[in-house]
């Protein structure tokens, strides 16, 4: 019970990230206005919160692995809160960037401190513990379309969504105050009178070939880069590609990001009920960018509508669960370091939130907004040349029984 009062917090939280990556986005027509500025540098606010991402990761994972996981997660709620209450009353761009930085802190601080938890709390089920996260965070991307539509139908303040988002992120604060976490690169630590013989201890990691960092942990930190780049992207433009090129509402753009979410919710259900049973998370970071690749080009050249709410469900499903699959990976690359290892992850995650919101804003504004899903295909295509050597890397390091094989039952 208290495991999955530890995991329920963590997942809440993550419902309340999966609103916030896409919450800018969103409003990009109202922050324009608001901020006095174009839908370029509303693109760089999402950049800031990958520069703050980037500041944190100086010492977060240090943090956690020091002081504990759950001190690391409540600070991260109360910056969360900070951002949300701040940004609808923002009164020019430097304003908002600063906050967006806090964001950003915010977003190193949750993720060195929630992958490890549940890693650590769940150690027989810790990759479809991980990928859970993008389950809950695809329920929150598919519900803020949905309360954005509420609120313009009504002709509302568009903050209300923003302070709806901080009451949740102070209750599950308080919540996490009455939690006691397992120890940092520990196992779980049962209540007093937990019974032992109800506790299944994670052997030690035996490795047929010492894992390097120079060689798996860099590649596993730029298919982290590339994970994030896969759905980054998708979330910042493809309603802006919907409206201005299919010629779409502006509501049934922002639906399209809904059915999105909502593929991604799915994928990661699947991920999370046969991951460890059928398959590996190395079989998933080949498969799915391939998926990826055949939607984006399909993207491109449909224009029916219904084709492409089929399309963006694809999408969703093929680019949701990547980053975390990735962070999985190296942990178990580098298990003595937990929280240290997924902060290096976590930094080409905060590298690609500065640096793709701004290849992509001057793609669109001196190019036009299909060259962005064209860097996007790129950027999948890469994706799937350094899943494979990982593949083959882990195969060896982990002594796989299949060894004629990569694409399936890879241990």
């Amino acid at each position: 019970m208290h495991q999955i009062r530890i995991g329920t917090s963590i997942y809440i939280n993550y419902i309340l990230l999966g609103m916030i990556n896409l919450i800018i986005a969103l409003h990009m027509s109202f922050l324009t206005e608001q901020l006095n500025t174009d839908a370029a540098a509303i693109s760089a606010l999402i950049s800031a919160i990958g520069i703050g991402k980037l500041i944190a990761l100086s010492f977060a994972g240090r943090l956690s692995d020091t002081l504990g996981r759950r001190p690391m997660i409540i600070t991260a709620c109360i910056l969360y809160v900070i951002f949300l209450s701040a940004l609808p009353f923002a009164p020019n761009y430097g304003v908002a960037f600063a906050f967006a930085l806090l964001a950003g802190m915010g977003n190193s601080l949750l993720d060195t401190s929630s992958y490890p938890a549940l890693i650590e709390v769940f150690p027989n089920r810790s990759s479809s513990a991980t990928v859970l996260v993008k389950a809950f965070m695809s329920v929150g991307s598919t519900i803020l379309p949905l309360m954005i539509t509420f609120f313009m139908a009504r002709d509302m303040f568009y903050g209300y969504t923003f302070f709806i988002m901080v009451a949740v992120f102070l209750m599950n604060a308080i919540h996490l105050l009455s939690l006691k976490f397992p120890q940092a690169n520990g196992g779980f630590l049962p209540p007093k009178n937990y019974k032992k013989r109800h506790v299944k201890l994670k052997p030690k990691t035996v490795f047929l070939e010492k894992p390097r960092f120079k060689r798996e942990g860099i590649t596993v930190i730029v298919i982290g880069f590339t994970s994030v780049g896969l759905f980054l992207i998708i979330q910042t433009w493809m309603a802006t590609f919907a409206e201005t090129i299919i010629g779409l509402s502006e509501s049934q753009s922002i639906n399209l990001l809904s059915i999105y979410s909502f593929g991604g919710f799915i994928t990661v259900i699947i991920l999370a009920t046969l991951l460890d049973r059928l398959f590996k998370p190395v079989t998933i970071l080949i498969i799915y960018p391939v998926i990826a690749i055949i939607s984006l080009v399909s993207l491109l050249v449909v224009e029916n509508y219904y084709i492409l709410v089929v399309i963006a469900f694809m999408l969703g499903l093929s680019t949701s669960g990547l980053f975390q699959l990735a962070v999985t990976l190296m942990a178990q690359f580098f298990p003595e370091k937990k929280g240290t290892s997924t902060a290096f992850v976590t930094l080409s995650s905060s590298i690609a939130f500065i640096v793709l919101p701004y290849v992509t804003g001057l793609l669109n504004r001196h190019v036009g907004v299909s060259s962005v899903f064209i860097f996007e295909i790129i950027i999948a295509s890469f994706a799937v040349a350094l899943a494979i050597f990982i593949s083959i890397r882990y195969r060896k390091i982990f002594n796989s029984r299949s060894s004629g094989k990569i694409l399936w039952r890879n241990p």
